[in-house]
């Protein structure tokens, strides 16, 4: 191979292999290329992610709340439950006294 052919192939190989730098930067540039129309979508989608996330913490928060005022008159319905019965078992043991006694009168009379 002489001067000549050996200055040709080089130059050859410089000119495909700056065709293919060109083809893969143009490629790569077309990948991550964000045009206003996605921008806007992406906006768009931020600001529908942090409403929903709102409502959720505001439902989260009624939860909470419901969750509280459900307990309190749990609470207090127990504890009115328990004081019917104490007065119910106290009711009981006063009229079980009172049929003693008038045992014990018609048994004297």
């Amino acid at each position: 191979m002489d001067k000549n052919e050996l200055i040709i192939a080089i130059s050859l190989a410089f000119m495909i292999f700056f065709g293919l730098g060109w083809i893969a930067h143009m490629g790569y540039s077309k990948l991550r290329r964000v045009n206003s129309t996605n921008v806007d979508e992406i906006d768009d989608l931020a600001t529908r992610l942090h409403e929903a996330e709102e409502q959720r913490d505001e439902a989260v928060a009624y939860l909470h709340h419901r969750e509280r005022e459900l307990t309190n008159k749990a609470s207090q319905a127990e504890a009115e439950l328990d004081a019917a019965m104490q007065g119910l078992g106290s009711a009981r043991r006063e009229a079980e006294a009172i049929r003693r006694e008038l045992e014990e009168l018609r048994q004297q009379g």
